[in-house]
């Protein structure tokens, strides 16, 4: 494994450990506030997409490594 394919690997398993937790916690409500500031929970909604989006395009260019 070349030190790209493992960068493309643990980058998009992050993406989508992070997607999964913003779809999580909108999906179950879940609140957060960070110091006095509550964040709204329709964030969570573009962060998931965008999240994902990251980590499918760090799967598809570490596919496309692998077939060269």
């Amino acid at each position: 494994m070349t030190s790209l394919s493992r960068y493309l690997t643990i980058s998009a398993t992050v993406f989508a450990v992070v997607a999964l937790a913003h779809l999580a916690r909108a999906l179950a409500q879940w609140p957060v506030q960070i110091g006095p500031i509550a964040v709204p929970l329709e964030l969570s909604w573009p962060a998931a997409v965008i999240a994902g989006a990251l980590s499918i395009w760090g799967f598809l260019h570490l596919r496309e490594g692998r077939r060269d």
